[in-house]
């Protein structure tokens, strides 16, 4: 007992001597950059990665490799305006019906985007990769004034993905010029109903006008993750004969340069 005694003691010494004497470090700055991880890496995986993945992979590819769809060309996200963009903007109205919705527009926020269909077929696992987060359809009412505060902060980064019949005109310098819904300015005493997804609704990504709003309906339910809309959208094309197609049509418009872009 005696020597367990001596020996926590000079344990506790040891530690408390390190701790003195060992240096003292302090965060200074931080720096961050987005590191696009796509099929590049797939030229050379790690040997021991691979090896340690290899019995899991069947079954995940297994569940990833259905074909829920075709796209007519590649499809990428963009700012003002992209052809993925423009198409998850659509299928947020697309989607609305199954919730006795009739938004008057969609929001899709641009980081939410994370990756590209290319031309062809459209797995399970291509469109996780272009919605991986846990994001849900959600609906919320907003005044004209609160609507046109919302596309100024839209205007702010050069857009956001916006639905079929939103004209939105962007100054040189991240300022709303001028913006119409279906062919019409918005009333500033008018009422809009939109369709966004949960992130957005409660104010995040810098849209804050969207707290001011009202009637929110945000289903919780898994079902009701955006992933899912998008791979029920692309099997109902299917049903139907068609490849799901989406262009510019200029629904982002940024003055005195007709071809901004700039990555999301």
């Amino acid at each position: 007992m005696g020597k367990l005694k001596y020996g926590i003691i000079l344990t506790l010494v040891f530690m408390m001597g390190w701790s003195c004497s060992s240096p003292k470090y302090h965060v200074n700055t931080v720096e961050k950059s987005r590191i696009l991880i796509d099929s590049r890496y797939d030229a050379s995986p790690d040997a021991e990665a691979a090896a340690f993945l290899a019995p899991y992979k069947h079954t995940v590819d297994s569940m990833m490799s259905p074909i829920v769809g075709k796209t007519a060309r590649y499809m990428a996200a963009a700012r003002p305006e992209g052809e993925l963009s423009n198409l998850l903007a659509d299928i947020l109205i697309w989607g609305a019906k199954n919730f006795n919705e009739t938004p008057d527009f969609a929001v899709y926020n641009m980081g939410g985007i994370r990756a590209a269909f290319a031309q062809g077929d459209v797995t399970i696992g291509d469109v996780i990769d272009v919605a991986p987060f846990e994001n849900k359809i959600s609906f919320v009412t907003m005044k004209g004034e609160d609507a046109i505060e919302l596309f100024g902060q839209i205007a702010k980064s050069f857009g956001q993905a916006l639905s079929h019949g939103v004209e939105l005109v962007i100054t040189a310098d991240g300022k709303m010029a001028s913006v119409k819904i279906n062919g019409k300015e918005i009333d500033p005493q008018g009422s809009y109903r939109v369709a966004t997804l949960d992130y957005l609704a409660q104010g995040n990504d810098g849209l804050t006008a969207f707290k001011k709003g009202t009637d929110r309906v945000m289903p919780s339910a898994n079902e009701n993750n955006v992933r899912y809309i998008i791979m029920d959208y692309f099997r109902e094309q299917t049903a139907q004969g068609k490849v799901v197609d989406s262009e510019k049509e200029g629904r982002v418009i940024v003055q005195g340069n007709p071809n901004f872009r700039v990555s999301h």
